[in-house]
């Protein structure tokens, strides 16, 4: 009885399947497809960093982000000054800031922002 799992892996993984004397069942995904499950194995790999805090997922983060370069033909130097370019302007994230909330001055109160009891 076959198992779904309808999901980008990496590219051994149907080998080790085979050494484990299972059958993969696979296809090649390309253009439109194969961006959209690199976008959901970055979901998949940052929400397993969040749910484990194993470093070892950062890892699996950055392969594919490396994938994701890859395929929209972006240097990873590119991206690097982005990251970096964003940061001088808005910063990074070392100083742990937590935004809780906004309050308003008079002049930028929106119309349904209502005065605290």
């Amino acid at each position: 009885m076959s198992r779904d799992h309808d999901k980008l892996v990496r590219d051994e993984v149907p080998d080790a399947i085979r050494e484990d004397g299972e059958t993969p069942v696979t296809h090649r995904a390309s253009g439109e497809e194969y961006r959209d499950r690199l976008a959901d194995k970055l979901l998949e790999e940052a929400t397993e960093f969040a749910e484990s805090r194993a470093i070892a997922e950062i890892g699996d983060v950055l392969d594919v982000v490396d994938a994701i370069c890859a395929a929209r033909d972006i240097d990873r130097d590119y991206l690097e000054d982005m990251r970096a370019a964003k940061s001088d302007e808005h910063g990074g994230f070392v100083e742990g800031i937590v935004l809780d909330g906004v309050e308003p001055t008079p002049e930028h109160k929106h119309a349904d922002w209502e005065e605290p009891e």
